[in-house]
Formats: C-alpha cells, structure tokens, sequence
C-alpha cells in the first residue's frame, strides 16, 4: 500500500505585497499547504493611500483576484509564534500549525512620543483605517482651512501635493533636507513643483508640539513658533509590528526580525522574513514596494529550498531608483546605481507621471502573474552581500 504524501504547512503571516506575492509562490510545489494570514479581508495597495485620502483612487482589492488557487485567506490577526509548539496563535483564539512561517508583516507608520499631542491630534496614513479616518476629516473641511504634512520623506511629498493639486492650502515641514534620498537635480524639480502649487516647505523646522487647531514649529535655532493647522499628517518615520521580538524572536532596533542572508531567522530556521519586516544580516533593504516583491518571492524559494534539502540562494536585488508623484499629472522617477544611490539624473513631468502609474499597476500585476504562473517573477540582481553575523547587542526579547 502507498503511503500517502506529508502535506507540509506553511503559515504567510501578513498579507501585503511580499506576503500575498509568498503565498502564490509556494503553489510550484503541490505538497504545500498554504495559510495566508491577514487582518484585513481586503489587499490594501498601500503606494496609492494617498490617493485614497485625496479622493482620487482606491485603495483596496479583492484577494480573490490576488490569490492562486489553494491558498486560504484567514482574516485575523498573528499574536505570537509559538516556535517550539510551531503554531501560530491568532487574536480569535485559534492557533494555526505549521511547518514554516513566512513572517511578512510589513511596517506602518508612527508617530512619535516625544512630540507633544502627536498620538492625540495627528493623522498617520500608512494604514489603510488611519488613511480612511483622515479622508472623512478631509471631506468635511473646507478648502482654505491650513494643512500640515510632517515629514519630507517621500510619502510626506506624495501626500501634500496630491492636496495642492486640489486647491487645499498646505504646509510641509521636512525637519531637514527635503527627500534627501534624491538627487540635487531632482530635489529642485520637486521643489519647483511644490512651490509652483502654493505648497510652503519649511526645511529646517521640526514639529515639536500637535495641537488640535495648530502646530508648534522650532528651527535650527530653538526658536519656536505656533501655526495654525486644522488637520495635521504625520508622514514622519516608519515602524514594524513587535510580533517578531514578542514571540522570542531576534530583531534589530527597529522590530524588524534579524535574518541570514537568505532571509531564515536567525533564532529558528522554520521562520523566514519577507519584505519591510525582514533584516538580513542587519543591513535591510529600502523598506519599498519595490522590494517587497523579490523579498516575498526569495522568502518562498527559501522555504521551497529547506523542503527540498537544498541550499537556499542569498537575497540579491539591485534597485534603480524610485519614484514620487506630484499629484494626478506629473511625477520624478529618480534614476540610480544598483546600490540605491541616487545619480544626477532624474524623468520628471508628464513622462514622470506615467511611469510612475505603470509602477504602482506592476506592482499588483506581479502578484497577479505569480497566481497564474508561480515562480515567474524575476528581479534584477546586484552584487553578493557578504555575509555577516547578527549584531551581538540585540537581545532575545520576552514573549
């Protein structure tokens, strides 16, 4: 008599672009059992949430036209991984076995405690249930009424031009150089831009106070100042869920789990990191959408790799740049080395704009294909990261 084959669990612990884009994957072995675990029943396209805020885009997908046949989408939310019982403990109660957890739980914004009223009077907009809070106050407010954007990152220039556009009055305050990731070059087109739109970008302030109705400002010199602000958003610096450091596991300072190079825990081989929640050696990548889908897709073959009893391959992505809108018709996609290091050379305009509407729709048509086809997607590679121990000063935290 046969014996039957062992059907091995895996547990996608966060449903996002690197998790959703595992899950497909893992479908090139017919012996996986796939669990995709998600607090949201819908995919979130978390590049166009500032879109959704200004009214302009959606910002949500059904996963069934995201997921490959035989992947089970379980609405709920991870609270610790069990890795000596190898379960997967949900809010619900439930507990989920497993044989590997793919631990792509992504990151979300943050707003910081040192800032007075902060958690109290300003709107974060990396999750899809602060930006759908933030759209309500919006539609309800005049067109005139002050708006602060805090933070002149990426997603701080994305959001405060797509108000512009509308005609709302805006101010953005960097707290230091304006998107300092980009070129010279590409940084005075922006600025030209916001400029040109009647945005008023304050560099050297820093927001040290929210208040309901206003913002207190500090310059470079202490001296501070209150300005009116009836909505304030807060772009400024991202976090990871401590799902990862409460389960037992190693993270960097951060929260991000701490990995090998080939994305395995460096505390238990069974979990493998995806995505923004993933630090190799570390030294993670550009928390990006653009790395989310090799990452998700590395973390697959990891886990294909360890069922099959063969050596995994090292993570290996070369980056070419990024991209920031400026609202509905124009755009800079910053070119650069395969290192993530900007070049003096920079597509802005209308041309800007459509690539950068190509990018966000690839972004989901990687997923898409990787359902229909797994193990198509394929990625540019940069040079071999030497491998590096985990860094001696992070402690195993408590669960």
């Amino acid at each position: 008599m046969t014996e039957p084959s062992k059907t091995n669990k895996v547990v996608v612990i966060g449903g996002g672009y690197a998790g959703t884009l595992a899950a497909n994957r893992l479908r090139m072995r017919a012996d996986v059992d796939i669990t995709l675990v998600n607090p949201r029943p819908a995919f979130v396209d978390r590049i166009r949430l500032h879109q959704f805020v200004a009214g302009t885009s959606d910002a949500t997908l059904d996963y069934g036209t995201l997921l490959g046949e035989g992947v089970r989408l379980v609405v709920d939310s991870a609270t610790h991984i069990d890795t000596v019982a190898r379960t997967v403990r949900l809010a619900s109660g439930r507990a989920l076995d497993y044989d590997y957890v793919i631990y792509a739980v992504g990151s979300t914004g943050v707003t910081p405690s040192s800032v007075a009223g902060a958690a109290e009077f300003s709107f974060p907009i990396a999750e899809f249930e602060s930006a759908r809070r933030l759209r309500a106050v919006l539609d309800k407010m005049p067109l005139d009424a002050p708006v602060t954007v805090a933070g002149g990152g990426l997603t701080g220039i994305e959001t405060a031009a797509e108000l512009a556009e509308q005609g709302r009055t805006v101010t953005l305050v960097c707290g230091g150089s304006l998107v300092p990731s980009l070129s010279a070059p590409g940084r005075r087109s922006i600025a030209k831009w916001l400029s040109g739109h009647g945005v008023a970008v304050l560099e050297a302030d820093v927001v040290t106070e929210v208040r309901p109705d206003a913002v207190v400002l500090a310059d470079g010199t202490g001296e501070g100042a209150v300005r009116p602000s009836a909505l304030t958003i807060w772009t400024a610096g991202f976090g990871v869920p401590e799902l990862a450091a409460d389960s037992g596991l190693r993270t960097d300072a951060l929260g991000r789990l701490l990995t090998d190079e080939t994305l395995t825990s460096v505390d238990d081989d069974r979990v493998v990191a995806a995505g923004d929640a993933a630090a190799p050696s570390g030294r993670p990548l550009r928390m990006s959408c653009y790395a989310a889908g090799p990452l998700g897709a590395q973390a697959a073959d990891t886990v294909l790799s360890h069922l099959a009893g063969t050596e995994p391959a090292r993570i290996s992505l070369a980056f070419s740049g990024s991209c920031v809108s400026l609202g509905r018709r124009a755009a800079v996609r910053q070119l650069a080395r395969k290192d993530d290091t900007a070049v003096n050379v920079y597509i802005g305009g209308r041309a800007g704009a459509r690539i950068k509407e190509l990018s966000c729709k690839v972004a989901v048509w990687k997923i898409r294909r990787e359902a229909g086809k797994p193990g198509s997607l394929l990625w540019p590679k940069g040079a071999p990261r030497p491998e590096q121990p985990a860094p001696a000063s992070q402690e195993i935290a408590s669960s």
